[in-house]
């Protein structure tokens, strides 16, 4: 009975993962197209404004006061009282006002204000996203809820539902309205946040009505169990969960740290002006498509792999050998792809980083510091990519302890990052955040490849070959970059279509030029992934 539960769990968890990815592309996907029209529509300055300054005060706002909540009571949800689950999840809503009003009056008063000329009507924005982040909150324990039960359709289709509803009040309110600025943003925003609270209410007051009792797993019987109430015999608060929300809270800050340092720098030291911040959280957002899509997957699947074919703990020596031997071919097998990948986009994107910029967003982006942005944002790619993976691999074999001492030494890199993007963008501007990002990457790559090094010093082993692409493919890269500038500087891009067609169709010749040479020079990788379709495709014959 035990393991049908697990299994139905798993099954579950599985669904709302794959239900998630859905959402994500969505919404990329969405926010892609919505920028796309609407950067023809606003100024940067306004970009600025709402994209990085009002949206760290909503991320931080929801960070503080809901985040830590949500892990520690989707932990263990069986094993505790659901009413002190959602009493304490109803904490979240005064803590929301209390962090919404604060972080609003050091938005409205302490921090540098917009220009008149950008927006009249700045303290508008920041209370209607002030406000957004409180009314959220409201919907923190039908969400946990939703979760821990595993209704895994009901957060995509809300939460795309929401998106959707934001995007269209924003193309409404640009095109329709374009002299309400940032009022037009703030609509949006609170159009989002009010469709958000509604669906779950309306879905659970009508599961509760409907379902409840034939559910014998749901353990509401009342709408009424969704708000604080007493427990008798029990104190209001389950002091484990309490202790657990402010350890989750003490582990989430700094990753909250490095996910929005860029936007705290710019905000708090004031190094870009909020014209250059609009077009930096453009060219962030547009450069990390490939992250998100190519080499995120590769990562999660990586690390599931080598969790499952690596021992922690265990000696090289002492591993099953043809476990490890197959981890480590694979291991070199995916650093050669995301390699190989991670040099494709810097030999390209360099030559069409104008051209790309400019059908997106118009001479909005391809004016002023945006196609240098996204050229060296082509270098930082590959700096991701190989640390991505090094990184899947050391996290699957490391001891605990070693897991321990790389806590401490996030703490440093996180250190170096915000220092060096203070001082960076201090003296090259927008560019020293990524530049600030390539160091903390490559200080991480190297740490990664410092304990492979290690992990395989003794054996015959050396998975760290595939970071080297071969001879022949390094003189195509270099041959496909020299071919694709001179064709921008002789082709691209102000010459009209049909030059910049044949830009397109030199650079479409020298991609295939790298093709060949690759399927012709990386015998060992095509050999890998031959071997491993066959076999794919023998398991999947029916015997």
């Amino acid at each position: 009975m035990a393991r049908d539960t697990h299994s139905t769990v798993l099954a579950s968890a599985t669904k709302a993962a794959s239900y998630n990815m859905v959402l994500q592309l969505f919404f990329r996907g969405l926010t892609f197209s919505l920028n796309a029209f609407v950067l023809r529509y606003v100024s940067k300055e306004m970009l600025g404004v709402v994209n990085v300054r009002l949206t760290l005060l909503y991320s931080t706002t929801l960070f503080i006061a809901g985040a830590a909540f949500r892990r520690a009571c989707l932990s263990k949800t069986a094993d505790k009282d659901w009413t002190q689950v959602i009493n304490l999840l109803w904490c979240t809503v005064p803590i929301a006002v209390i962090c919404a009003a604060s972080l609003a009056t050091i938005w409205m008063l302490v921090l540098e204000q917009p220009d008149l000329m950008i927006t009249s009507r700045y303290s508008i924005g920041v209370l209607c996203f002030s406000v957004s982040t409180v009314l959220e909150m409201l919907a923190e324990p039908l969400w946990v809820v939703g979760q821990a039960l595993l209704f895994v359709k009901l957060k995509v289709i809300i939460e795309g539902t929401a998106i959707l509803s934001r995007c269209i009040v924003t193309v409404i309110m640009v095109v329709f309205f374009p002299t309400w600025g940032l009022v037009g943003f703030s609509i949006a925003q609170l159009a989002f946040t009010l469709v958000y609270i509604s669906l779950y209410y309306a879905y659970f007051m009508w599961y509760v009505y409907n379902h409840a009792k034939k559910d014998d797993d749901f353990p509401f019987n009342s709408f009424r169990n969704f708000f604080p109430q007493f427990s008798p015999g029990k104190p209001w608060f389950s002091s484990s969960l309490v202790s657990l929300t402010w350890t989750f809270f003490k582990q989430g800050f700094l990753k909250q740290i490095l996910t929005d340092g860029e936007r705290y720098v710019m905000t708090i030291f004031g190094t870009l002006n909020f014209g250059d911040q609009g077009i930096y959280d453009v060219i962030n957002n547009l450069g990390s498509l490939a992250a998100r899509f190519i080499f995120l997957p590769i990562e999660e699947s990586g690390y599931l792999f080598f969790s499952q074919t690596v021992s922690r703990d265990v000696p090289v020596k002492e591993q099953n050998k043809e476990s490890f031997a197959l981890a480590t071919r694979v291991l070199e097998s995916l650093l050669k792809v995301v390699t190989l990948i991670g040099f494709t986009i810097m030999a390209f994107g360099y030559a069409y980083s104008y051209l790309l910029l400019d059908i997106y967003g118009g001479i909005l982006l391809s004016s002023g510091s945006g196609p240098m942005l996204l050229k060296w944002y082509c270098v930082y790619v590959l700096l991701i990519a190989v640390n991505g993976t090094t990184e899947c691999f050391v996290f699957a074999v490391m001891s605990k302890k070693d897991l321990d001492r790389y806590n401490h030494k996030m703490l440093v890199f996180s250190l170096l990052f915000v220092s060096s993007s203070w001082y960076l963008t201090t003296k090259l501007g927008s560019v020293g955040f990524i530049l600030a990002n390539c160091l903390n990457m490559l200080a991480r790559i190297i740490h990664s490849i410092y304990f492979i090094q290690n992990l395989y010093k003794n054996s015959e082993y050396g998975p760290l070959k595939g970071l080297i692409p071969s001879l022949p493919v390094l003189l195509a890269f270099v041959g496909a970059f020299v071919l694709t500038v001179f064709s921008e500087m002789s082709f691209c891009c102000d010459q009209g279509w049909h030059y910049q067609l044949v830009h397109v169709s030199i650079g479409a010749v020298c991609l295939l030029m790298v093709a060949v040479t690759l399927f012709l020079s990386e015998k060992r990788l095509i050999a890998f992934v031959r071997e491993q379709y066959d076999l794919r495709k023998a398991k999947s014959k029916p015997e």
